[in-house]
């Protein structure tokens, strides 16, 4: 049974005292959303609200709780405009993405793949099985037509098998000195099964082409690399690597650009080189880059799958292939389970993700979000037009029932706003040293529209309660930080209640609270959020009534202990 069942038509006392504050909540929303706009009525946001009745029966686990969950479907383009039109919650999550990749290729987190098995090892099996059928019929089919049969390899991701280096070492933010680092220590292992394809390939009668991206100044350290690795078949005089600019290291005469080359400029150049100038035929292009397979010049492509980076290159002036394009569509769940079933192109390319989340937060490539106008900011503002009047009636009608009435709201992307922290200064790789001396340095700006959320749910007669996982050696900080920002009702108590909640150190005086019961030694987010909610609600914490907990992570709401729960959008990481 619900808690509040409504207002009786003989509580007229209740009704003029909801009226003003319930109309400052309507005219938030109408000011937020623009004229008319505003409702009274709970309803959801497009794609990121997710707005629950009193589950305080619930516990975790409930019916209501299980509808907090992350979406599984997602549509996005490869080049980022996604960002424009998708809403958070349909952007794939970077942590999510993190974690699908990471199943995908075996690496239990250590950033290293597993070299034995995975669910990529047997992809690229399967993969170069079908292939290796078809490689003698070619040859034949070449030679009998006179011509002189080849075939054209990229070299990261194709033949040398780059992934410890991306994750474990750059952590998904390419370094070309790092990389280069890699390639002179010829550091790479062969991708899986491509040794035994490419040797197959030579002893048949091939001639085997390099042509990479790498430079001409790693050309040397790339061959070594390969044949350490096991490769027959690559030569110096058959191995394309690109131009420097530097000495006698300049673009070649049968390469043209329309400006400066692009990869498919340089790729399909090269090719037509081996074609049309070398004589030979190339019966087969392979590579994990769909601009390593664009431009034609080949009679069969055959794409490697590689969800770790994307290197997108306009297609040549005049030539359409739509069939060499990344999908759009893609399944995946929210722990990473995915990439044992979806296959690496079924899998959200990381790079993609990143440029969907740059375009969503107004980003334009330097890490830093636009704090004036973005689809970030339209939707957040959209979802407190829509919640300020429910939340304004919620709290008003409580109050004047005697209920003691709270909003609850988490700090991070809640209420201050990480996204610089995260991707300028991080790079999607969370430090928690760093994430202290931006903490310490109080650096955080307010998130979009939630401080004047925040004002009417005071103004209502709602007390404002912060519920972080921050820890309490940063709590003073946070609330400075808050305030300076624009949130002048939080504080660390209020009417002799805590009233701001951090999570404990476990280090002299700051230890797990009585009211907090760990299934394990280390406490869930859940376990600590839905319990401390459960204490605010208790005599002991003030008794108050939280009408409204706010969050950006479903793990902020899950458990119970709130009238209603609102997800705010943000697919910058996942707090499971």
């Amino acid at each position: 049974m619900r808690r509040h069942q409504g207002i009786s038509s003989s509580t007229t006392a209740v009704r003029l005292a909801v009226v003003g504050v319930t109309t400052a909540g309507l005219v938030l929303g109408s000011t937020l959303l623009g004229a008319g706009a505003a409702t009274a009525s709970p309803v959801v946001g497009h794609h990121t609200t997710t707005i629950t009745p009193d589950h305080r029966q619930g516990g975790v686990g409930s019916g209501v709780d299980r509808a907090l969950a992350p979406r599984t479907q997602f549509t996005m383009a490869p080049d980022g405009s996604s960002g424009a039109t998708q809403g958070g919650e349909g952007i794939p999550n970077i942590d999510s993405v993190k974690k699908t990749i990471a199943t995908y290729y075996g690496d239990p987190g250590t950033g290293i793949a597993d070299k034995t098995d995975s669910p990529y090892i047997r992809e690229m099996a399967a993969i170069v099985r079908r292939e290796s059928g078809q490689l003698q019929r070619q040859y034949d089919a070449a030679v009998a037509a006179g011509e002189k049969p080849a075939i054209v390899l990229d070299s990261d991701d194709t033949t040398l098998f780059t992934y410890d280096m991306e994750v474990g070492d750059m952590h998904f933010t390419f370094s070309p000195a790092e990389q280069d680092v890699w390639v002179q220590g010829e550091r790479f292992p062969a991708t899986p099964s491509m040794v035994s394809f490419v040797n197959r390939a030579a002893a048949i009668g091939y001639t085997i082409f390099g042509v990479t991206g790498r430079n001409d100044d790693q050309k040397a350290a790339t061959l070594a690399n390969l044949s350490k690795d096991g490769y027959d078949g690559f030569t110096s005089d058959d191995f394309f690597t690109k131009w420097t600019g530097v000495g006698a290291s300049q673009q070649p005469s049968y390469v043209t650009c329309v400006a400066t080359c692009t990869t498919v400029e340089f790729k399909a150049g090269t090719r037509k080189h081996i074609e049309q100038d070398l004589g030979y035929t190339i019966t087969l292009n392979v590579g994990d880059q769909y601009s390593d397979l664009q431009g034609g010049y080949a009679e069969h492509t055959l794409k490697l799958p590689n969800p770790t980076y994307f290197l997108p290159s306009a297609d040549l002036p005049g030539v359409s292939e739509p069939w060499l394009a990344p999908r759009t569509h893609f399944t995946m769940a929210p722990d990473g389970s995915s990439g044992a079933t979806q296959g690496g192109e079924g899998i959200p390319n990381i790079d993609s993700v990143k440029k969907t989340i740059a375009t969503y937060y107004g980003d334009p490539g330097t890490g830093i979000a636009n704090k004036s106008d973005s689809p970030y900011i339209r939707e957040v503002r959209s979802i407190v037009a829509r919640q300020a009047p429910v939340v304004v009636a919620q709290c008003a009608i409580a109050r004047a029932r005697h209920r003691n009435p709270a909003i609850v709201l988490d700090a991070d992307d809640t209420t201050l706003w990480t996204y610089d922290m995260e991707v300028a200064d991080m790079h999607f790789t969370f430090s928690p040293a760093e994430q202290d001396v931006w903490v310490q340095g109080q650096r955080f700006p307010a998130t979009p529209s939630m401080t004047s959320l925040v004002a009417v749910a005071r103004a209502a007669g709602c007390t404002v309660i912060g519920l972080t996982g921050r820890n309490e050696g940063q709590q003073a900080a946070t609330i400075a930080n808050l305030r300076k920002v624009g949130y002048p009702e939080f504080a660390a108590t209020q009417h002799g209640n805590r009233t701001y909640y951090t999570k404990w150190t476990g280090v002299g005086a700051s230890q797990q609270p009585p009211y907090v019961h760990c299934a394990a030694a280390s406490c869930t987010t859940i376990e600590y959020k839905s319990q401390t909610r459960a204490h605010i609600e208790s005599a002991a914490g003030g008794r108050y009534d939280i009408v409204s907990n706010w969050g950006d992570q479903y793990s902020d709401l899950i458990g119970g202990s709130a009238d209603r729960s609102v997800k705010l959008p943000n697919p910058t990481y996942y707090l499971p």
